[in-house]
């Protein structure tokens, strides 16, 4: 199960349309607005999403770095999920992710992972604990959960399947979700919405924006301070536009938000992590709650606690290359005597650091920061060296003042 949208090949973008994407494409929202502010509309995860706007993919990604950019993500899936039962939800959840989510309190969330039996990763969402009743459900014991738009029904599926004796999911496909990331990206939404400003990162509220309840976390996938924003389907273009009257914010494609998770080291599912892939091997221990590690009781433990001890046989890292040309996905990482050792899973060129950087899967054994290794780019040996990430430091807010 291989949830986001591939590459064509020989292709450079990530965003290019897959021979098997469909052509009734869903429309989120934001289409109209999209479509008015003249932005290239490409095929992803089923869904027709700007790829960028008039001033390009390079000028957009510089100002989500200096200011505030806008973001559609109403293709992923929001969802409610309440316990029925005697179990709580955050034992409910913790038999499919290995997160500890019973430590998670009202008004936090969690990045986390849901695992098949055999430990691999078959998403990535994040799952927050509200500290209200979601609006439009019955309130109880309830989780707020955030996932990947194409794997959103597999996702869905499988939660119902596992836990639908003790639990109800409660899908939210009457909600918009808009991120704004930037350092003035918190100031631009508290200026239209008060209070979100008091927030920290991973923290999370409801707040009154006209007579309808936005869900907001301090939280997104660019590495920058920023916020996400849950809003009725039927008012997010006004969110949208009341954002944008701010002339700190501008709108933002899926190219520039490709580039700037790449700099922050932020993985992209279905391309950086897969179904065979473990939290370990992915660069995701964090992920990996202390009592988990401890207690075990989530999908594919065995494993997963056998590479926290022993060390996984493979690894995901991040690559800096040498000169201008940037490694795609699916070239082949090599020893400098051409051993091939892994392959690329996501490449760019950064507009930040304006050097070509990149994530692999390659042997562990190699994985030390500051090896070096080689890339074939169009057949020729690239040198690259094994880097920390996040390439661009994280800005995010965990404390006030």
């Amino acid at each position: 199960m291989i949830c986001s949208v591939p590459p064509v090949p020989g292709k450079e973008s990530l965003f290019m349309a897959s021979p098997d994407e469909p052509t009734d494409l869903k429309k989120t929202p934001l289409f109209a607005l999209h479509e008015g502010l003249g932005a290239r509309m490409v095929p992803f995860a089923g869904y027709a999403m700007p790829v960028q706007y008039k001033d390009g993919l390079m000028a957009e990604h510089r100002h989500t770095r200096s200011a505030a950019g806008l973001f559609d993500v109403s293709h992923m899936g929001q969802a409610v999920l309440t316990a029925t039962g005697n179990t709580p939800v955050d034992a409910l959840i913790e038999r499919l992710a290995p997160g500890s989510v019973a430590e998670l309190k009202p008004g936090r969330m969690r990045y986390s992972l849901l695992l098949n039996e055999q430990g691999g990763i078959l998403d990535d969402l994040m799952i927050t604990r509200p500290a209200a009743p979601v609006p439009g459900t019955k309130g109880g014991d309830q989780l707020y959960l955030v996932v990947n738009a194409a794997c959103k029904d597999a996702d869905f599926a499988l939660i119902e399947q596992t836990l639908g004796g003790d639990a109800t999911l409660v899908r939210l496909d009457n909600r918009a979700l808009i991120a704004v990331q930037g350092p003035d990206a918190i100031k631009a939404v508290a200026a239209i919405v008060p209070g979100v400003d008091q927030m920290v990162f991973m923290q999370s509220g409801q707040f009154d924006w006209g007579g309808d309840t936005l869900l907001i976390s301090r939280s997104g996938y660019t590495g920058e301070d920023g916020c996400e924003i849950s809003v009725p389907a039927g008012r997010a273009e006004d969110l949208a536009r009341s954002l944008l009257a701010d002339a700190r914010v501008k709108p933002v494609g899926l190219g520039a938000r490709d580039t700037l998770r790449l700099e922050a080291g932020l993985p992209l599912y279905g391309h950086d992590l897969d179904e065979a892939m473990s939290p370990v091997e992915g660069n995701l221990n964090f992920a990996i709650g202390k009592r988990r590690r401890e207690q075990g009781g989530f999908p594919g433990a065995d494993r997963i606690l056998g590479e926290l001890a022993e060390g996984p046989a493979r690894l995901r890292v991040g690559l800096r290359l040498e000169g201008r040309a940037p490694a795609r996905e699916g070239a082949t990482v090599q020893t400098a005597d051409g051993t091939a050792i892994g392959t690329v899973t996501s490449g760019t060129f950064s507009p930040t650091l304006e050097a070509p950087i990149a994530m692999a899967v390659i042997d562990a054994r190699y994985a030390d920061e500051g090896t070096d290794l080689e890339i074939l780019v169009r057949n020729k040996p690239l040198k690259a060296r094994v880097a920390a990430m996040p390439f661009v430091p994280h800005t995010y807010v965990r404390k006030l003042g």
